[in-house]
């Protein structure tokens, strides 16, 4: 049995080779467009693409819901235990893109906040919410044995040296960012700092890195949809990884997020479609346009950057009267613009319909545009090892683990 020791990255030194080079500037061509040029819609957007990377980046946990649940979730009604993991995935990207946004520093505060709110509601893990492990946990094996497990990280006592290590090498600003980006994902999940919660996390933080370095500045890049497309595939590039080859993660994060930005392009439009349609559908419902300034109008208005809602919500936006929202409200659910998504009379949550088809529109075409073999094969073993000799992962040291007894502390086995 080992135990893994992986290197250290603060100095690394390296060249893309020529192929890497061009699809890394393609990668980040498409988000920068993404970013910049759906100025209109921008809010909606980012809104709906930061809830469709932590959806994926859940599923890619086997936490699974709909985007009925997960609207449920958000507002705290009735859902299950999977939509509320969601709801707190999205709030914890969401919180960490913020904090390191306009050029600020990834810190190890600004990670284990963004954990301590991805946990802080699990009924098993929230004791440790916001705390790097002092245990040792392993991936695969046994509640109770890493005997047959996959891979087992560094011991808990490496783990803070580790991280500083990591946040040094994610500071840098003189590597290129989509290859910055991998390598921390990949380390990150190498060094799996937390009892749970640590493949959520270390995919937030390929998106901080976007952010931070000044790639996006209001959007997140759904990448997650294309990691779970290919699940198997996923966890071989992070083998390749810890094996000593990052070439093969750092090609496929830059096809990944091409195709998932120019994805993301293509919501951006349908959403610019959407007010025209609702009016169209409004009226074709009710045989007339309703009156500017109504309720429904402001309503209509505000559904692109509030896809979900209470009564009590439109009531403080539209500073309507209560009356005017349910008759507003009710109006739009009669021509299936809005739908109710409990059966509760009283604190009912509504959604725009057609946003939270979109919502899984996304993710199904970045899943089907990378969900085969030829998307990712030159992902592996044809990227040529590009690693300067003064930074060897192939010289990584490996310990001895002693098999411990049933009673041994420890963490539960984990994709995470």
């Amino acid at each position: 049995m080992t135990m893994s020791l992986p290197a250290r990255i603060t100095g690394l030194q390296f060249t893309l080779p020529p192929a890497a080079t061009v699809a890394s500037d393609k990668a980040v061509a498409a988000i920068t467009r993404l970013d910049s040029e759906h100025g209109e819609h921008l809010e909606a957007l980012a809104g709906l693409l930061l809830r469709a990377e932590s959806v994926a980046s859940s599923k890619t946990e086997d936490v699974e819901a709909s985007a009925e649940d997960f609207a449920r979730a958000f507002y705290g009604t009735k859902s299950n235990s999977s939509a509320t993991s969601m709801v707190a995935s999205t709030r914890a990207l969401g919180g960490l893109i913020t904090e390191v946004g306009g050029g600020g520093a990834i810190t190890l505060e600004s990670i284990l906040d963004a954990h301590r709110v991805l946990m802080a509601d699990d009924p098993g893990e929230s004791h440790y919410a916001g705390q790097v492990r002092d245990m040792q946990n392993w991936i695969g094996g046994s509640d109770h044995s890493p005997r047959g497990a996959s891979y087992v990280p560094p011991p808990a006592e490496t783990v803070r040296p580790y991280l500083e290590d990591l946040l040094e090498f994610a500071n840098r600003d003189d590597v290129p960012v989509l290859a910055q980006a991998a390598i921390i994902h990949a380390q990150f999940e190498s060094i799996h700092p937390f009892t749970d919660g640590n493949g959520r996390i270390g995919r937030a933080l390929i998106n901080a890195v976007l952010r931070r370095r000044g790639v996006t500045t209001t959007v997140v890049v759904p990448l997650a949809s294309a990691l779970v497309a290919k699940k198997p595939t996923y966890f071989d590039l992070l083998a390749a990884f810890r094996e000593g080859d990052a070439g093969p993660i750092i090609r496929a994060f830059s096809h990944a997020a091409a195709s998932s930005a120019q994805q993301a392009v293509a919501t951006a439009r349908r959403l610019s479609e959407l007010p025209a349609e609702w009016s169209d559908q409004l009226r074709e419902a009710t045989g007339r346009q309703p009156r500017a300034g109504s309720a429904t109008v402001v309503i209509l208005d505000l559904l692109l950057r509030t896809p979900f809602f209470t009564a009590e919500d439109m009531k403080h936006l539209t500073n309507a009267s209560t009356t005017a929202v349910y008759k507003a409200i009710a109006g739009l659910t009669e021509a299936e613009i809005l739908k109710p998504l409990t059966n509760k009379k009283r604190d009912q949550v509504w959604c725009a319909a057609a946003i939270l088809e979109e919502l899984n529109d996304l993710g199904t075409r970045i899943a089907a545009e990378t969900n085969t073999d030829d998307f990712w094969l030159d992902t592996q073993g044809t990227v040529q090892r590009f690693l300067r000799s003064s930074w060897s992962i192939r010289s990584r040291n490996m310990v001895s683990v002693r098999q411990p007894s049933e009673n041994a502390q420890g963490t539960a086995p984990s994709t995470e």
